[in-house]
């Protein structure tokens, strides 16, 4: 049974200048559990990073309340909530001759004093949350010479030294190429169920969210907030539709967004096969601008038939059946494909109503 850790009650989240205010989202109700990651989802400039930082405290909420453990959010001295929540920024530190270790000692300020004393209590925090993010190698090195995804680590590690049970990232995964990206959110959805941490995260990196997060928060440009398990959103049609455009459309086969093409080739493709052959020839063809129908579409259309197949071999293959007198032709490559069709569709008039699938 998952704790809630932080609540959200009729939440209003905005700017205030001067006697104006600017409400960006409102009427906001939603729970963050230990032991889950929440990915936070939403187009550039729907409200992410304001309510990220309405939660952290940096912002003063318009209207409604937060509860943290239970306790209303400004009831916290600056004291016990740098016990009780972590921020890890997007934001670059560089400062000279920082070392990694220094870095992740930083985390425990909020319980050595004015003077900044570790004693070995810190130093086994310190040292846990190193091992926890697999840096421990990397304790000597100076901040300024890492990578990205090694630096990002560091600053988690940092949050994992503060001890808190709530951790809230700003698009963790902003600078690092994908493999990285892959590795940041694994060790996220990790440390939350292992170390039984709420951990809450804002990013645009959606099929990373889909396929990692517990949780997700939808915050569309209404300012409207919808939460679920991500394979439920799916199922009951709030995730296709949310994220329309006229360049993206949902594969309901997959549960994944994809690029929509426009075909621009007059002559349709019938298309079959089965496997990995099939589906990278199909995204080929439609990249390059064909129309593509299945196999069970009827043979008196002018649609030539490709079907994706493995040769005696194992090796891929793939076979141009026209309705025309010419014979079966049968291609190694999906270059020599492309190029084959486009020699006949380029010189064929477009026929009309084939019924052509999105």
């Amino acid at each position: 049974m998952h704790t809630a850790t932080i609540q959200l009650h009729q939440l209003s989240i905005g700017y205030r200048h001067k006697q104006q205010v600017h409400p960006i989202a409102t009427d906001l109700n939603a729970t963050l559990h230990s032991g889950q990651l929440t990915c936070l989802l939403g187009a550039n400039g729907v409200g992410k990073s304001t309510l990220l930082r309405t939660l952290s405290a940096f912002l003063t909420p318009l209207e409604g309340a937060i509860t943290l453990l239970d306790q209303p959010l400004e009831s916290y001295s600056d004291k016990a909530l740098a016990r009780t929540l972590s921020v890890v920024l997007t934001e670059r530190i560089d400062v000279p001759d920082l070392h990694v270790a220094d870095v992740v000692a930083l985390g425990r300020t909020p319980y050595t004093g004015f003077l900044g004393n570790l004693k070995p209590m810190d130093y086994s925090h310190v040292e846990t949350a190193m091992q926890a993010t697999g840096i421990t190698s990397l304790a000597p090195r100076e901040l300024h010479t890492l990578s990205d995804g090694e630096r990002q680590k560091v600053m988690i590690a940092k949050a994992l030294a503060q001890d808190t049970p709530i951790i809230f990232l700003d698009e963790p995964t902003a600078f690092l190429d994908y493999p990285s990206k892959v590795e940041m959110m694994q060790l996220l959805h990790r440390l939350s169920h292992t170390m039984q941490k709420t951990i809450f995260l804002s990013t645009h990196d959606l099929d990373l969210a889909l396929q990692l997060a517990d949780c997700v928060w939808l915050l569309d440009g209404q300012g409207h907030l919808t939460t679920g398990l991500p394979e439920q959103l799916i199922l009951d049609g709030t995730l296709p539709h949310f994220f329309h455009s006229e360049g993206v459309c949902f594969d309901s086969t997959t549960g994944h967004f994809s690029v929509k093409h426009h075909p621009t080739h007059p002559i349709p493709i019938r298309t079959s096969g089965q496997g990995l052959p099939l589906l990278m020839l199909r995204r080929a063809l439609q990249r390059q601008g064909f129309a593509l129908l299945d196999s069970s579409v009827p043979p008196h259309l002018e649609a030539p038939l490709l079907t994706a197949t493995l040769d005696t071999d194992g090796a891929p293959c793939f076979v141009l059946n026209s309705n025309s007198s010419v014979a079966s032709q049968r291609f190694s490559t999906i270059e020599a494909v492309v190029e084959a069709l486009k020699a006949t569709t380029d010189a064929t008039p477009s026929p009309t109503n084939h019924h052509v699938r999105p």
